[in-house]
């Protein structure tokens, strides 16, 4: 059983990626539902955290049924982020997570995510300020390094493990790459097998499908692995991993119905938590996810985006199922 400190999490936990505006609670909670064992929150700045931004609070927003989850909070300030951490420590999640990854400019080039990794040193004490802040578990994600000819990982791993974080995944590109090319599984491999690392290791980067998911746990001995992009508009990669890794077989694709069903719930999650306006807006993006594969299916998504009700989502939903319901089983 992998430990996150006290905290319990599987045999081989699935994590699902903090993905800015994608894991929400809505879409944390069709995932939670379809077999993610731990589940993160959207990045939270820690600026907008101690200066009470709405926008920043309203990411603090976590339910009982998504637990076990992480906070993850980002900065470039270490007395900002010890005091987001302790703020976010409030809202009672499992996990406080720390944001060394995100590769985009206005982030990274302030000094904030992918951004320290030019300075593990500030890293390192930046961590230890967040661990001493709070009593739950802190955990980090991370990339390689800033670039291919700066690879840090085992340092930045020895460094973080030493100042008490719990565990550690990580994105097997560096920030230069942003999300180009293919990642690279052996720098993680290379942390995880190291006799002096013994926080548990989680790999990130490129897991799309059951067979590859399989393959990378027994070729480089992660112990779980995260699971971003994927999971947009197919939450069921989690369970089809966990029964190919079990069983060596995959499970059948989700059918018509499956997809309306899981999209509806998403609307419902969706809307409850943002309200009418803004969950029907925001949802517009997850329509052609959910989709993909269906032939003829562009009209429908027209309608979909362009609905302004709740009730009138749900009408076109209906519709979809009962138009596409001769393909019983479709595949990506």
């Amino acid at each position: 059983m992998v430990k996150i400190g006290d905290i319990e999490v599987g045999e081989f936990p699935l994590l699902l990626a903090p993905m800015e505006d994608v894991s929400d609670p809505p879409f944390r909670a069709v995932c939670k539902e379809n077999g993610a064992d731990l589940m993160y929150t959207e990045f939270i700045s820690s600026e907008g955290l101690i200066r009470d931004a709405a926008k920043s609070v309203q990411k603090l927003d976590i339910y009982d049924y998504e637990r076990p989850i992480g906070i993850q909070i980002f900065g470039d300030k270490i007395e900002s982020m010890r005091e987001a951490a302790a703020i976010a420590e409030e809202a009672d999640p499992e996990i406080i997570d720390i944001n060394y990854g995100c590769p985009v400019k206005k982030v990274a080039c302030k000094g904030a995510g992918a951004g320290i990794l030019l300075d593990i040193p500030k890293m390192e004490a930046m961590t230890a300020e967040i661990v001493k802040a709070v009593n739950k578990p802190v955990t980090v994600k991370t990339r390689l390094g800033w670039d291919h000819d700066n690879i840090k990982i085992m340092e930045v791993a020895k460094r973080l493990q030493g100042v008490g974080i719990q565990a550690l995944s990580i994105h097997g590109r560096t920030r230069q790459q942003m999300y180009k090319g293919d990642a690279d599984w052996s720098h993680i491999a290379e942390v995880k097998n190291n006799p002096d690392i013994h926080i548990p290791i989680f790999g990130n980067g490129d897991i799309d499908s059951p067979q590859k998911a399989l393959e990378y746990k027994n070729k480089f001995g992660v112990d779980g692995i995260m699971i971003g992009r994927a999971a947009i508009g197919y939450p069921w990669i989690f369970n089809e991993i966990k029964h190919f890794i079990k069983t060596g077989e995959y499970l059948p694709g989700p059918t018509l119905e499956q997809r309306v069903d899981v999209t509806k719930r998403h609307l419902k999650f969706s809307v409850e938590w943002k309200g009418d306006k803004k969950g029907i807006f925001e949802m517009r993006r997850h329509y052609t996810n959910y989709f993909r594969g269906i032939p003829n299916f562009k009209p429908y998504r027209s309608r979909l985006v362009e609905s302004p009700t709740y009730e009138g989502t749900l009408s076109i939903l209906d519709e979809v199922a009962e138009v596409f319901s001769k393909q019983s089983v479709l595949q990506d």
